[in-house]
């Protein structure tokens, strides 16, 4: 006999999709049986009536024929032959309506009995535990629905505990039904076969009987085939009834396995957080936008599919694509009417998803799965087990740190000039001893110091009164790394550049140099290491100003500057070599420590964009502020010596005005010191020139003194 199909029992407590897709299969295959079986009994009722009748008929035709010698006819004779021979067919007859008689009685028990039963009580059970599980799943959904429901606040516990224990209680129902109906519709499937044999069976002894009693010829090659289907039948009927104790056995086994899991918020202490998955599926609630406030929540069953995630409502064929989950973000978020929930940001960050668990495990394994996921480790051989590897070396390279503030200030207790330390995160964590196998070539000791804290967050110490006071004024505001928050306008708006992006800040390190992007790397490994070790998902959201002058992160809903960097502070830019969105930058300050070495702090990034187009406009905007400066020193240098030209024009003119000077004087001494000659009129007397005349006569000794020296 092939195998039987059967309903996995193991998977009636998810009920997931893929699962009621299954058992609608089966409820067809029901249905099919069903229809196919009445039509068989009516074919077979048809049999067995025609088996009574041509047994009444033949017990008639008997009778008739006993009669016959007792009938009187106006034309016939006494014929004893006659009667002597009906007498003869008509004890024939008889013994054949006997025969008849009892094959009518064979086939009631042997073929009627077996369709009967199977259609009046097999398929009637189907059907009544069909009714059964629907209102219990139903029942399960209103339950579910009052809990996601249930409100943050503390003043509900006794409704919460309602809530809970109705929880339990459909569930409860909803899971025992489903594993009975389940097994109910395996068992048909052995059934629909012995209803189909076991009537055709008897129906074939009964004819076989029938025709033994008529006649020894019957062939030994119908018995032997006769009683091979009769040991099958056995067979099926024994199989049948260690397959039912085996499924007995399963309910049982996952009635106790599952008892745990029936409440929607169970221990994490008794069932334990998987952060190794891959691949999850199950219930989520997702939340809808009706309008520009209000939302709506709606249940549907999410599953994994390699790098997508999936959403499949009930009674769906397939699932549709949520998104794409490479290179994805995830965090927990808090939500005003909803708890665990936890929020998916796609690649390029134009898709957001916000989900809510049923309880804080299945919240945290989604994180952690989707965490994997966008990590890529689906796409090796031994996903689970690669998984396993990477969280074990992230607890390898991160050492929690029990208090930021205090390593931080016994590290440097003579630290000056260098700016306040953020208040980072509640858990933060240290650097490796060693590198990973990427940075095999390097010393990890010659990129970052060892013990050197990690920032996760950057949160002002200044009160929200403050702010509002700062942003009233315009003045600065303090951040944690001692930048002004305020800067004059006039600052970027006179910049060549000004470029936006989006950025989420992962957290900063000091590094040890900053020859090579390997620096960047590696401290993006540790940090990104550090969060998944403490489950740190939450990223602060600011608007990053790439300008000419300088690099701002400003507060998206506030518009106050968290923190400024100089341009010629940073001296390296790069973005991940696999996930391009996630960039860093090294800044070196100006002051330095007690040795004179100065300060080298990395930052790093998670962009919506693509991190490389960021370091490119980093770059560009170094290059523009570098020919800028160039320009300007050029100017200044033309200024220079056009300054230098003029002076030296002046410096010409006033040695051409002074010898001039001293020419003009020379002539007049000459012209004075000359004696005048007379010039006789004609009266014999002395004649006067005129001031023209004599001024024409010193032009013309003038000319000649000039013609003389000339010469």
């Amino acid at each position: 006999m092939p195998g039987i199909d059967k309903l996995p029992i193991e998977e009636t407590f998810e009920d997931s999709p893929q699962t009621r897709s299954l058992l609608g299969v089966f409820e067809e295959d029901a249905a099919a049986i069903s229809k196919y079986s009445q039509q068989l009994f009516q074919a077979m009722h048809r049999i067995y009536d025609a088996q009574n009748e041509l047994s009444a008929a033949t017990h008639l035709t008997s009778k008739l024929l006993k009669e016959y010698e007792k009938q009187r006819f106006p034309l016939c004779c006494d014929d004893e032959v006659m009667s002597s021979t009906l007498q003869q067919f008509a004890k024939v007859i008889d013994e054949l309506s006997s025969c008849h008689a009892v094959l009518s009685t064979q086939l009631a028990d042997a073929m009627m009995f077996p369709i009967t039963q199977f259609k009046e009580r097999d398929l009637k059970e189907i059907l009544t535990l069909k009714e059964v599980f629907q209102i219990a799943s139903d029942d399960h959904d209103m339950a579910i629905n009052r809990y996601s429901r249930l409100s943050k606040r503390r003043d509900n516990e006794k409704v919460k505990g309602e809530v809970m224990e109705d929880v339990y209680t459909a569930r409860k129902k909803q899971h025992q039904t489903m594993m009975h109906y389940f097994t109910a519709l395996n068992t048909l499937q052995y059934k629909k076969k012995m209803s189909l044999l076991e009537p055709l069976l008897g129906y074939m002894q009964a004819q076989i009987s029938f025709f033994k009693l008529g006649s020894e010829n019957l062939t030994q090659q119908w018995e032997d085939f006769l009683t091979g289907i009769g040991t099958s039948v056995q067979n099926v009927r024994r199989e049948m009834a260690g397959e039912v104790d085996v499924m007995q056995q399963t309910i049982q086994d996952m009635e106790q396995a599952n008892d745990l899991l029936y409440m929607p918020d169970p221990d994490l202490s008794l069932v334990p957080v998987n952060r190794n998955l891959t691949r999850k599926a199950g219930y989520l609630n997702t939340r809808n936008k009706t309008g520009l406030v209000s939302s709506s929540w709606e249940r549907q069953y999410f599953f994994t599919q390699g790098g997508n995630l999936m959403s499949q409502a009930r009674g769906d064929v397939a699932g549709g694509l949520v998104m794409d989950i490479d290179n994805c973000s995830v965090m927990a978020v808090d939500c005003e009417d909803r708890r665990f929930c936890f929020q998916i940001t796609s690649f390029d960050g134009k898709k957001v998803a916000i989900l809510q668990a049923e309880s804080r495990k299945d919240c945290e394994e989604w994180i952690a799965t989707i965490n994997n996921i966008s990590k890529r480790i689906y796409l090796s051989e031994n996903p689970e087990e690669i998984a396993a590897r990477v969280n074990q070396s992230a607890l390898e390279a991160v050492t929690p740190s029990p208090s930021f503030q205090q390593r931080h200030e016994s590290m440097r207790p003579s630290t000056q000039g260098r700016p306040p330390a953020a208040r980072a995160s509640s858990v933060s964590s240290a650097g490796s001893e060693t590198a990973s196998p990427a940075l095999s070539v390097l010393s990890l000791d010659a990129l970052v110091a060892p013990n050197t804290p990690i920032q996760f967050d950057i949160i002002s110490p200044v009160s929200e009164e403050d702010a509002g006071q700062a942003k009233a004024v315009g003045l600065g505001r303090t951040n944690p790394f001692g930048e002004s928050g305020g800067t004059p306008a006039e600052e970027s708006e006179g910049s060549i550049l000004h470029q936006l992006f989006i950025a989420h800040f992962l957290g900063c390190m000091e590094v040890k140099n900053a020859d090579s992007s390997d620096i960047i790397y590696e401290t993006m490994r540790q940090i990104l290491a550090a969060r998944a070790i403490h489950n740190i998902f939450r990223m602060t959201e600011s608007h990053l100003l790439v300008t000419c002058e300088c690099l701002k992160l400003i507060d998206p809903q506030t518009q106050i500057t968290r923190l400024r960097f100089p341009l010629s502070s940073v001296v390296l830019c790069a973005a991940h070599q696999e996930n391009k969105r996630l960039f860093g930058f090294v800044l070196q300050t100006a002051e330095g420590r007690v040795d004179g070495r100065p300060i080298i702090v990395c930052y790093i990034f998670e962009s919506n964009n693509d991190g490389e187009k960021i370091c490119d406009s980093v770059g560009l905007a170094k290059q523009i502020a570098f020919h800028s400066e160039m320009d300007r020193k050029a100017t200044e240098k033309k200024k220079e010596q056009d300054k230098a030209k003029e002076k030296q024009q002046e410096e010409l003119s006033k040695q051409k005005q002074i010898e001039k000077d001293l020419e003009e004087q020379s002539r007049l001494i000459a012209a004075f010191s000359r004696p005048t000659p007379l010039a006789a009129g004609t009266d014999g007397q002395f004649l006067v020139l005129s001031n023209s005349q004599s001024e024409d006569s010193v032009a013309g000794v003038e000319g000649r003194e000039k013609g003389e020296s000339e010469a």
